[in-house]
Parts: structure tokens; sequence; C-alpha cells
């Protein structure tokens, strides 16, 4: 008896030519992409010829300025300790900020979206928080500083009451909408399945359904944290926002400049782990 294995052989043909176009496309994006960089450094480094250091330093020098502050030590003291240890310069200045950057981050978040999972399932807590949350949403986070200065001090948790306040909009903002746009019919399903109580229909139903907006929240906060750190050291916090400062009134824009791409590579690191973890979570929507 013979087998028609033709389905079979066209089914698993497709899929290599399918696998074989997307490789191709990705090959051609990291060409382009290597290539619009090469183009950026070196129009960098041509207008760079035309200005002294203190005014647009070129590519190499901000490199040299990246080499020179790894290889300067400075000392670092570990909160609610009298460890102090002695590690490059640039490393310091990194670990300083992420001192207030991740309890920040982690404070506003879990904060942001637990109410805003609270206030997009209640309709009592919506009525009665939504007049709040319109009258604190707009102003900044940088607003508070003054406030940080007076409860908290110039130090890691005040800067990380500045970071923590600009997660938990970001974060409250995507929980709620996602929490809004479960569709009815799923409630109405997992309550004919014998789920009734709040906390069983939130936790089986509403949080798998928000999870796309919530971790699009999360993301966005770990990018948008970064600017706010560097923006909440202007007032004395140490780190990498503040050597950017300093850096920049002694005139040394190579070490701003080093500074700041760190605060890129950390980013662009944090991100993409975030992004693996995102896809391993969600796997079981696609």
């Amino acid at each position: 008896m013979s087998v028609d294995t033709t389905g079979e052989s066209l089914g698993t043909g497709e899929g290599e030519s399918d696998a074989t176009v997307f490789g191709g496309f990705q090959g051609r994006r990291a060409a382009l992409g290597a290539a619009g960089t090469l183009a950026f450094l070196v129009v960098w480094q041509v207008a760079s010829l035309a200005y002294p250091i203190y005014l647009l330093p070129s590519p190499v020098e901000v490199a040299l300025a990246v080499v020179g502050q790894l290889t300067t030590s400075a000392v670092l003291t570990i909160p609610l300790t009298t460890v102090d240890l002695t590690l490059p310069k640039l490393l310091v200045k990194l670990l300083e900020s992420l001192m207030h950057y991740v309890p920040g981050l982690l404070v506003g978040g879990v904060l942001g979206i637990a109410v805003g999972v609270a206030m997009g399932w209640s309709e009592t807590l919506d009525a009665a928080f939504t007049p709040i949350t319109r009258i604190l949403r707009p102003i900044p986070p940088l607003a508070w500083i003054a406030f940080a200065i007076i409860w908290i001090g110039i130090n890691h948790q005040g800067a990380a009451f500045i970071v923590a306040i600009g997660a938990f909009w970001i974060n409250f903002y995507n929980a709620y909408a996602g929490v809004e746009g479960v569709p009815a019919e799923l409630r109405e399903v997992a309550a004919s399945l014998g789920i009734h109580d709040d906390l069983t229909m939130i936790r089986k139903v509403v949080l798998p359904s928000a999870s796309p907006e919530i971790f699009t929240g999360i993301r966005t906060s770990i990018g948008q944290c970064w600017m706010i750190v560097v923006a909440a050291e202007l007032f004395g916090a140490p780190g990498v926002g503040k050597q950017i400062i300093v850096a920049a009134q002694n005139l040394a824009l190579d070490v701003s400049v080093a500074y700041m791409l760190v605060i890129s590579a950390v980013f662009l690191v944090s991100d993409g782990v975030f992004r693996k973890i995102q896809s391993e979570v969600l796997a079981w929507r696609s």
C-alpha cells in the first residue's frame, strides 16, 4: 500500500522557505543597522574636526574617556553599612545610580500595577479615585524634588522616591487600560464555569488577558526611569546623572558623552533581557 507524502513534503518545504526568507530579512536589517551606525560615526567624526573637544568630542575621544573612567579608581560605600569598595570609577557611578533606580522602579512599578488593576476592575474605586489621579498625573516627577529633599534628604532614598513616582504612573495607566480592555465575554464564560469571586476572576481571567499591556508598561518604565534618574540626580544624589552634569560643568564633554553611552548600554541590555522574559511569559498567547 502506497502512502501519499506529497502534502507533508510540501508543508515542510514551505516551512523551510519561510524560515529562509525570515533569516534573510533579519540579516538585511542587521546589515543596514551596521551601515547606518557606521555612517553616523563617520559624520560625527568629521563634524568634530571643526570644533574643540569641549564643544564636540569625537568618537575616538569619547572612547578614550570611557577607558579613562574604567582605569580610574573610586570608592563605593555600601548603603546601611560601613563597607567601602574600591572599583573602577565608571562602575562606581553606575552602581550608585542603580541603588536608587532599581528600588524606585520596583516600588513604583508594583504599586502602579496594583492600583491600576484595582481601579480598572472596581467601578467604586475608579469613581472614588479618578479625580485624584487626574489632578496628580500631569505633575512631572521632577516637580517632587523639593518634597524629596525636605521629606527624605539628598540621598539614594530621595532619588528613588522620584524614580518611583515616574514608574508608578507609567505602570498605572497601562495596567488600568489593560484591565478595562478585558472582553466582557471572557468574564461571562468564566462566571459560567463557576468563577464568581473577584480575586479568582482577577487572577485567572483579568491578569492573563491584560498581561500584554502590563508588560508594555513595565518595559516602558525601564527606559523612562533612566531619564528620570539623570534628572533626579540634579539635586545632588550620586550616580551617572550627576557625573554627566559635573563633567559638563567642567567642559569635559567627552566624559559626559561617555556616561551617556553607559546609560544607553545598560538600557539596551536590560531591555533585551526583559523582551526575552516577556516573550517567554506570553508565549501561551501565540
